[in-house]
């Protein structure tokens, strides 16, 4: 049992329910923007280099130090499919107050790592099950409190997630500066625990059957197609869901490529280098709007139509960088970039409860998430090999043009609500 009360909801935070579920909304938020720390890890890379060369007289390089954001996504996107039937069972305060602490001991024990082999362990093995524990609470939490404004209350709960390097990077590179990098990992380290702890406590799910005041489910007309509640089972039975992950994959890989080598693009089309590091954080901006942005979108015009919106927009990116690359289109292509992967943040969790109900919401979501840990894995080394065999970063986005367009026409055929379950 999750421990939450069974019949209507008096109050929430000392407010009507309709008004107080909001709280929880900015509590989700607060609660990402430390999940999500682990995109400020490009500020760490060379202070970890001269660590271990320096004071520990070992040879790494700057790739080594960048595994590390490699394995943690990876275990954060497998961890997600096995953890999410837990949030019902042990209710989400339980399963946010374990995955926050996981977090920041993988951030903490780094502090202690004397080999790179062992960042792997504690800080990508640890750190991303922390993560992928704890990340799909806040949302499954606002899509069952916002069953009539689902997309845009998930799309600011994730918000922070994509906004977290805006403030987390500027925040580790001043302490790395003042105390060192491995103190740095153990202030981080211990602020997580904290803060998870803290902000875990009021989470909730709403008794079972509650609607807001004042709202009535959609009536369907005859004919209609609806979305049907039903388990993940049942789900992974569905086009509806090959055309949902098949989309979301492919956005996931476009943007995290644009995540991975925005620095080195910016530097190749003549940005000098320490604006080139001011635009990275420049387009974290974009990346945490576009989630309620495009969650706010996937409401108002279908899933369908804001995943093909995305797409266009993709396109339309990659076209003007593999034809005009200058700095003005550079500027605007990769602000297109990271707010279409933070829209796919959106869209894709708002979809699957849309298509597939909330009843074992975590648990369905888990899954469609794992089209992000291929993502992660595919479009940075994919980057990296066009690069090596292209001689040049631009030869990456006609690539990203024809998966765009190929993303369009999935989700005009495939990625629409699935037939009722009889």
């Amino acid at each position: 049992m999750n421990g939450n009360p069974v019949g209507d909801e008096p109050s929430l935070f000392g407010m009507p329910p309709e008004k107080g579920r909001w709280v929880l909304v900015a509590v989700g938020l607060i609660i990402n923007l430390c999940l999500g720390s682990i995109y400020s890890w490009s500020v760490f890379v060379k202070p970890l280099t001269d660590y271990y060369t320096g004071v520990l007289g070992q040879t790494v390089t700057a790739n080594d130090i960048l595994l590390p954001f490699s394995v943690f996504l990876a275990f954060f996107a497998l961890t997600m499919p096995f953890a999410g039937k837990y949030i019902d069972i042990y209710g989400p305060r339980n399963v946010t107050i374990i995955g926050g602490v996981l977090t920041g001991l993988g951030w903490l024990l780094a502090s202690f790592s004397t080999s790179v082999p062992m960042l792997y362990v504690v800080y990508g093995m640890i750190g991303g099950i922390g993560v992928g524990i704890a990340y799909g609470v806040p949302v499954a939490v606002s899509a069952r409190w916002f069953p009539d404004r689902r997309g845009l209350a998930v799309g600011l709960t994730v918000l922070g997630f994509g906004f977290s390097a805006v403030f987390t990077a500027n925040s580790a590179g001043y302490l790395i500066a003042a105390f060192g990098v491995m103190n740095t990992f153990r202030i981080f380290g211990v602020a997580f625990i904290i803060l998870t702890l803290l902000l875990a406590l009021p989470l909730k799910f709403p008794a079972s059957g509650w609607v807001p005041g004042g709202w009535t489910p959609p009536t369907l007309k005859p004919g209609e197609e609806k979305a049907c509640e039903c388990n993940r089972s049942m789900m992974l039975t569905s086009p509806s869901f090959y055309g949902l992950w098949a989309c979301y994959f492919i956005g996931c890989l476009a943007g995290l490529m644009a995540i991975s080598i925005a620095k080195p693009v910016g530097t190749d089309v003549g940005i000098e280098t320490g604006l080139a590091i001011f635009l990275v954080g420049f387009f974290a901006l974009f990346n945490g709007g576009g989630r309620p942005v495009f969650g706010a979108l996937t409401d108002s015009v279908t899933p369908r139509n804001a995943a093909m919106i995305s797409f266009v927009l993709i396109a339309l990116a990659s076209l003007l960088m593999w034809q005009i690359p200058v700095v003005p289109v550079y500027i605007l292509a990769f602000s297109i970039l990271w707010g279409c992967l933070g829209g796919w943040l959106a869209i894709a969790p708002t979809t699957t409860g849309s298509y597939f109900g909330t009843c074992d919401y975590p648990r369905c979501y888990g899954v469609v998430f794992l089209a992000y840990g291929a993502g992660a894995i595919a479009g940075p080394q994919l980057a990296g090999f066009i690069k090596t065999s292209s001689g040049s970063y631009i030869g990456v986005f006609p690539y990203v043009l024809a998966l765009a367009v190929l993303g369009f026409f999935i989700a005009f055929f495939l990625m629409k609500p699935p037939k009722p379950v009889l």
